[in-house]
């Protein structure tokens, strides 16, 4: 069963309609990239399968759970927290918590949910396993030597893998990436690919945007072109880079090259 349906999307702002009926889906396991021009509708999508904006129309399924439907009922608020722990959303800023140090920006969010038990001692137990999991993907990320540092502190890489490192605390069932080296110079942005391609060897189930073409053919599974709102190509990775069938998508990638 596909773990991600994106079924006839449709978003605008005022009178710019950015996504025009996009549809597709992947399966566990599987890398996604999602390429094209700035202003083809790229992170608007990502938004709108993040709560970050509401579709105008269409439909969006996360393992089987209705994450959006435009024409059916609207999600409270307390099934939209529930769902919500299920994607997880690395930005191209890094949006990292300035007044708390590197342990505290990865599990402040898991701690909240452990606010919810009431008995004192378990909450100490679930605190305390909360802390050994996030030391451990630190460690993985290469900062397990920096888990009181702040931000400020940090290079824009390691505050990259931090972010990583923080969406991944809660255990999502779809990691996304938005344009995750954009902010970074090119030696910084090889630190974030190498971390990705290690998840993606790992069978994490990754939506990534981005710029990155070597790197978007190597690591995915499938890409997806858009171009204007709509997906104007889709297949995967070798296919799509080395037989485009579209002119838009070979002079799309004729800039790269």
């Amino acid at each position: 069963m596909a773990i991600l349906e994106v079924i006839d999307l449709h978003k605008s702002f005022g009178k710019t309609e950015v996504l025009k009926g996009i549809s597709f889906s992947m399966e566990p396991g599987q890398v996604l990239s999602i390429i094209g021009s700035s202003g083809s509708g790229k992170t608007t999508l990502l938004r709108c399968i993040n709560f970050l904006e509401t579709a105008d129309r269409g439909k969006i399924l996360l393992d089987g759970d209705v994450l959006f439907d435009a024409d059916g009922e609207k999600l409270t608020a307390a099934e939209r927290r529930a769902l919500q722990p299920k994607i997880g959303l690395v930005f191209q800023q890094f949006n990292l918590f300035p007044q708390y140090n590197v342990l505290d920006n990865v599990t402040l969010a898991v701690k909240l949910r452990a606010k919810k038990e009431k008995n004192a001692a378990s909450r100490k137990a679930m605190n305390a396993e909360i802390e050994e999991k996030a030391i451990a993907l630190l460690n993985k990320m290469g900062l397990g030597d920096k888990l009181k540092n702040y931000p400020c502190e940090l290079s824009g890489g390691q505050q990259q893998r931090v972010s990583i490192a923080r969406a991944m605390a809660l255990e999502p069932k779809i990691l996304f990436f938005d344009e995750p080296t954009s902010a970074l110079d090119p030696e910084l942005t090889g630190e974030i690919l190498k971390v990705i391609r290690a998840l993606a060897a790992e069978h994490m189930t990754m939506v990534i945007v981005t710029h990155e073409m070597n790197f978007a053919k190597e690591v995915s599974d499938h890409i997806v072109f858009m171009d204007k709102g709509v997906i104007a190509e889709a297949g995967p990775a070798a296919e799509l880079f080395d037989n485009p069938q579209t002119e838009r998508l070979r002079s799309f990638l004729s800039n790269y090259n």
